[in-house]
């Protein structure tokens, strides 16, 4: 049964599914769109053009899908797009895309802390945690099962790989690759998420390969077209290997160093 508090104030062009709750003094705008079993807690906005996915949950005070940061911005339709299952908490802001690719996406089940931000046109994958104060400048791309600390900028078009863990307080201004950890002022390689990895269900050898590549990108004197020719040679088999090299290729920012 959907359950809308009597202050909350509901744009007749929003679509609100079934098993929906939505709390005091939340306004809802037009072209919204909110699947079954979502909770919206009090003082949030749902701004034009989101889209909230299943059974996701939003606290006080976050503001969803308001139009972006950015000058170039011509009030043209874009859209803000949230997975299932998703957590978003007090006072976090995200923004809609732009006409550089007209969406912004959350995947599922992410956690989204208190006074995070993210920025037009990023793209989160899926179980994608954001501690406290994270702040995602645009265009940012996040991989799937990523952790980032708190209190962490992140500069725009950065691309951040796979189950990598950056550490909280710091400044990310360029890639960071797939399964490590990232540490440090300027931020630096830090060596294997080998817990989160084996966490989720990583095998040895699955690890002893991804930690050969790395040998290969921070240990040895390739240059990094080098280094993608030699982790191919070497690993042709292995997709994390793979997952790697491709990361490496289309690195625009270049990587974190040692």
């Amino acid at each position: 049964m959907t359950e809308i508090h009597p202050t909350a104030i509901i744009d007749p062009g929003a679509q609100i599914a079934d098993d929906v709750s939505i709390g005091p003094y939340t306004v809802v705008e037009n072209d919204v769109i909110i699947a079954e079993g979502s909770r919206i807690g009090p003082h949030v906005l749902l701004g034009n053009g989101t889209r909230l996915g299943k059974n996701c949950t939003v606290f006080k005070g976050a503001s969803l899908g308001t139009i972006p940061q950015d000058l170039k911005f011509g009030n043209e339709k874009t859209y803000l797009e949230v997975g299932g299952h998703t957590t978003i908490r007090e006072f976090a802001t995200l923004n809609r895309g732009t006409s550089h690719s007209l969406t912004t996406r959350v995947g599922s089940h992410c956690l989204l802390m208190a006074y995070t931000h993210v920025a037009h046109d990023c793209q989160l994958g899926n179980h994608v945690i954001l501690s406290n104060a994270v702040n995602l400048a645009g265009h940012v791309l996040i991989e799937d099962y990523v952790g980032i600390g708190g209190m962490t900028p992140v500069h725009q078009f950065t691309h951040i790989g796979a189950y990598s863990f950056i550490g909280g307080g710091l400044r990310i201004n360029k890639d960071v690759p797939p399964y490590i950890l990232a540490m440090g002022d300027p931020l630096k390689f830090g060596g294997l998420n080998s817990i989160g990895l084996k966490r989720r269900g990583y095998s040895s050898d699955q690890l002893s390969v991804i930690k050969k590549v790395y040998n290969i990108i921070y240990r040895q004197a390739y240059t990094v077209k080098e280094a993608i020719s030699e982790i191919r040679r070497q690993f042709m088999d292995s997709a994390e290997a793979e997952h790697i090299a491709s990361f490496l290729e289309n690195s625009e920012r270049g990587i974190i160093r040692l």
